[in-house]
């Protein structure tokens, strides 16, 4: 099976349609999105750390959107943001998740090119915490803010903390938020010992953080850079 880029994923698995990556893109962004606006029950088990919410967004944005998939994330009862069964941005042609060649797996685990055997051997699983998605699952686009473009990641290195890597999506323009242009949604993880919460914020507000590790500047160590996934590439 065919790796042309070397990364580990088969090319069967990226979105090579422009229209595919804009679907792609429109989805993830604005499930994670979403969950703060107007969680769903059913995804609240998952979401309990930064890379949770990549994962639930990443995954139902690949997935088939009909009738039964919208009622499963539908908010409960006391939330009256704009409702998922309202949104329709089609479904990706070139497959839906798990009709895909890495059948319920979603992420790369290991470095290295597509190798025999790597279906089965656990070079691909659902799971992927922070540090994975980062290493190998994106791509490096700048550590400039100002490259990023909606779907793309932030990521931090925080040395110290439990969870040392922490990730942020880049949304743009908000689908909720009438003002503003460049927002990030995230989930803050553990907050010392206490349930951390999903935040959006600006970018122009996250660059004056009044701690200096969070802000996305190139003069921060701690900021990585923007990413982007793999299967954009």
């Amino acid at each position: 099976m065919r790796d042309s880029l070397g990364d580990g994923f088969p090319d069967g698995v990226r979105l090579a349609r422009p229209e595919d990556r804009a679907t792609f893109v429109r989805w993830i962004t604005y499930l994670a999105e979403s969950q703060y606006y107007s969680p769903s029950a059913a995804a609240r088990p998952e979401i309990h750390d930064c890379a949770g919410l990549i994962r639930f967004a990443f995954r139902n944005a690949l997935m088939t959107h009909d009738a039964a998939w919208r009622q499963s994330l539908e908010p409960g009862p006391e939330h009256n943001a704009e409702s998922t069964a309202a949104l329709d941005f089609g479904d990706l042609r070139a497959f839906t998740y798990p009709g895909w060649l890495l059948g319920a797996n979603l992420f790369r685990t290991r470095d290295g090119p597509l190798a025999t055997g790597d279906f089965t051997s656990g070079a691909f699983a659902e799971f992927a915490d922070a540090a994975t998605i980062l290493h190998y699952n994106t791509f490096f686009i700048s550590r400039d803010v100002g490259a990023a473009r909606p779907g793309d990641l932030l990521f931090y290195n925080q040395p110290g903390q439990t969870e040392a890597y922490h990730s942020m999506l880049f949304v743009g323009r908000s689908y909720f938020q009438p003002e503003g242009a460049d927002w990030v949604i995230y989930h803050t993880g553990d907050l010392n010992g206490r349930a951390g919460e999903i935040r959006e914020v600006e970018v122009r507000v996250l660059i004056e953080h009044p701690d200096p590790r969070w802000r996305p500047l190139e003069a921060n160590p701690r900021f990585l850079g923007v990413y982007r996934f793999e299967l954009l590439r």
